[in-house]
């Protein structure tokens, strides 16, 4: 039973509905795991045990008549502690929202229950989900699976440590400047960063309205689409003789490629000459739209975040780490007509590069510039913990920027992610691309 815990969500829902697995010894193996687990207080913010067993009870009844709801029915998944769970405490990693109950699911959550998936608890993250980094003085940081010195990468940081470590066949995260891609990156899983309006944020505790999305981290593409199809209530894309020959991708040259550090780098151009042996043509391509958007940021992010939290924050700031404070702060910097402008200018460089990319199935860049930094010196550096946690976020916020969805993948490296984008809403290409991708790679 110990093999579970490694198997992808997808392995596990077929071996369900082959009669091979039964979702309560299944549950129940996860459930000892985490109890188990010497680090399970940092990256389980709250275990769901009872509702867990309770939904794995139901997925076993409908498993023997045959009437399984979905093929991730009975399989047991963690959820980010910023998604609305019915009589659970979700703080958003934040001492701001302690002891704050909701008294029903997220819409996103609702729908997976009604596809079956089991809620085994919510996991730690980076204080109001506002940092790359996934350090969180205020109530845990998760470990990094390749170096348990290092953070996990945030902020969905107990999001990917929980899957990493064998504690969730999957996980639900967020995502506004790289909140699922940078953790998966850095703890060799896939993410799903989905187009800004695909998946409902109703019930997500919110960071900036018109970037925050939702989305997996999990062991393969394939479960990617599978929990893609549970979050909305859809049928799932078909990945079946996905291939790269004859594909069209462009590398992203503008800014993406700018002060890489050693592995990252290495392990971005190995990843390219593999998906070229297994015949995709690569292209080079200059976007200089992405060098005008990037100092946008600067404003977009912080002003919708600050406007969200200010009443909050300053009702209270000294219960705030001290850098994401400083973060939210920095909102306070800009003027309507500065937000106003920043998005007039932005919606007209995301057409420029809709343009410059169309002709290409995706586009191809590290997911993050940098391996995970040690905690130790994050804690004692403030000018360490700010530029780190700038350039961990930058490539995955391009995507962000650009309004598109983005997946990354593992490469030969630990903690080097590659990432694929698309055009806006059009996940179901980047997914079967990515299933390519992550066969030649494999």
């Amino acid at each position: 039973m110990q093999d579970w815990l490694k198997m992808t969500a997808a392995d596990l829902g077929r071996a369900i509905g082959r009669g091979e697995i039964d979702p309560v010894t299944l549950c129940k193996t996860y459930l000892d795991a985490i109890a188990a687990h010497p680090l399970r207080d940092r990256i389980y913010a709250r275990v769901t045990a009872e509702r867990a067993m309770s939904e794995a009870a139901a997925s076993a009844a409908r498993a023997k008549a045959g009437q399984r709801l979905s093929p991730l029915d009975g399989v047991p998944i963690s959820w980010k502690d910023l998604f609305d769970t019915a009589g659970t405490a979700t703080e958003a990693g934040s001492k701001l929202l302690k002891g704050r109950v909701p008294d029903r699911d997220a819409v996103v959550l609702a729908n997976a229950t009604a596809a079956g998936l089991v809620c085994l608890g919510k996991t730690h993250m980076s204080e109001l989900a506002f940092s790359g980094l996934g350090f969180n003085p205020s109530t845990a940081t998760p470990p990094c699976v390749n170096d348990e010195a290092a953070v996990s990468g945030g902020s969905s940081s107990g999001a990917a440590a929980s899957v990493a470590f064998g504690l969730a066949a999957a996980a639900i995260g967020s995502d506004t400047g790289g909140s699922v891609r940078v953790p998966a990156a850095w703890n060799d899983l896939v993410g799903l960063k989905t187009t800004s309006g695909r998946l409902s944020l109703e019930g997500v505790v919110p960071l900036a309205l018109k970037f925050d999305t939702v989305g997996p981290l999990c062991r393969s593409v394939e479960d990617a689409g599978l929990l893609l199809a549970a979050l909305q209530g859809a049928k799932p894309a078909d990945l079946q003789h996905s291939d790269l020959a004859g594909r069209r991708l462009a590398v992203l040259r503008t800014v993406a490629l700018e002060d890489l550090r050693d592995a990252p780098a290495a392990a971005f151009e190995a990843a390219i000459a593999t998906l070229a042996e297994a015949g995709a043509e690569i292209v080079e391509i200059e976007v200089p739209e992405v060098t005008e958007a990037m100092p946008l940021s600067g404003c977009l992010f912080t002003v919708e975040a600050y406007g969200l939290w200010r009443d909050v924050i300053e009702a209270n700031p000294q219960e705030m780490y001290r850098e994401i404070l400083e973060r939210f702060r920095l909102g306070k910097g800009f003027s309507g007509p500065d937000y106003v402008a920043a998005w007039a200018k932005l919606d007209a460089l995301r057409a420029g590069y809709d343009a410059a990319v169309a002709g290409f199935d995706a586009v191809l860049l590290p997911t993050a510039a940098l391996l995970p930094p040690q905690l130790e010196k994050l804690q004692q550096d403030h000018d360490f913990y700010v530029s780190e946690n700038l350039l961990t976020l930058r490539n995955t916020r391009i995507g962000n920027l650009m309004g598109v969805p983005a997946l990354t993948v593992p490469t030969a490296t630990p903690s080097c992610g590659l990432m694929l984008m698309c055009p806006p809403n059009m996940e179901e290409q980047l997914l079967r691309v990515g299933a390519a991708v992550e066969e030649a790679l494999a």
